[in-house]
């Protein structure tokens, strides 16, 4: 009998070890959302910021690969997908991301984050990996719901241009892109730490490449320690995002992972509004309602 409760009390842990990186990691990227509004009110320009950010936590991460024996691997179908990873995951989205917070605000970037769980379900569900499910659906068509109705609290309350409002919708489509490579693409015996470092170099590689053929400044207009202060806390969210994304990704899918955004919609356009005084109205609470809903039915339907 005891054998039966400890067998069914590591099935719950395990069951709960999803949910729990699930949340983390949706907090972390709605916490970007808006470190990014702050570093460009610093005098950080988009793209540097995120070139560094991601510099410093793709070190990181390799050195703590490199401590606990998860070095990444070299060979000819890893670098491909450390290459096609840190495009699709990190320098294409996370791009168009920063340059539009600055235009656009916090909110509604975060607001864009609950868009890959409906574009990654139905990528799915084209190519096969997922079968229709009622309440798995459902969840993610309340967190899209969600996504609209706080895309309407920020649409009412100001005038928005539309190609920055473009570009912000761009990036999750490049988002869902990426789930589903990572997925179907997982070189066979890599772990979650060895894969991190590579996307992340990568990912900053191409950053660095298309800065320098554009002119770029790789450094803030400001030079003061606040600066540096935001680019070093950055540097430690993506380290603690990252590491925790593959693990993620590897325990509950592709499907799954990506609810990340509706987690980090919510929790983003929250903090927006509460700590840097971005304007809200009721549809933020009705939102919430939704978008927590949405993650409910998700994790009941598991």
């Amino acid at each position: 009998m005891s054998i039966l409760v400890q067998d069914a009390s590591r099935a719950e842990k395990a069951s709960l070890l999803p949910l729990a990186c699930l949340l983390i990691v949706g907090a972390l990227l709605g916490l970007t959302a808006n470190v990014v509004k702050i570093a460009v009110g610093a005098g950080w320009p988009p793209l540097p910021f995120l070139f560094w950010a991601t510099l410093g936590a793709g070190l990181l991460l390799l050195c703590g690969a490199l401590a606990s024996r998860n070095a990444p691997r070299g060979g000819f179908r890893e670098l491909r997908y450390y290459l096609a990873t840190g495009a699709l995951s990190i320098a294409i989205p996370n791009a168009l991301l920063f340059a539009a917070v600055a235009h656009v605000g916090a909110s509604f970037v975060a607001v864009c984050l609950s868009l890959p769980p409906l574009l990654t379900y139905g990528l799915a569900l084209t190519m096969g990996m997922e079968r229709l499910r009622g309440l798995r659906a459902a969840g993610i068509a309340f967190g899209l719901i969600g996504a609209v109705a706080l895309g309407l609290t920020k649409a009412t309350a100001g005038i928005i241009d539309p190609l920055w409002i473009v570009a912000a919708l761009i990036g999750p489509f490049f988002v869902a892109l990426g789930n589903i490579y990572r997925t179907i693409r997982w070189p066979p015996g890599a772990t979650a730490l060895s894969l991190a470092p590579g996307m992340l170099l990568a990912g900053a590689a191409f950053l660095l490449a298309y800065i320098a053929a554009t002119g770029g400044n790789f450094l803030p207009l400001s030079r003061d320690a606040a600066a540096f202060w935001i680019l070093s806390a950055q540097a430690i969210i993506f380290t603690a995002t990252y590491s925790l994304y593959f693990v993620l990704q590897k325990l509950a899918g592709p499907v799954y992972l990506s609810q990340i955004g509706s987690v980090g919609a919510i929790f983003g356009a929250a903090l927006a509004v509460f700590a840097l005084g971005e304007p809200a109205g009721a549809a933020l609470f009705l939102a919430a309602s939704a978008i927590l809903f949405g993650v409910f039915l998700v994790n009941w339907a598991r």
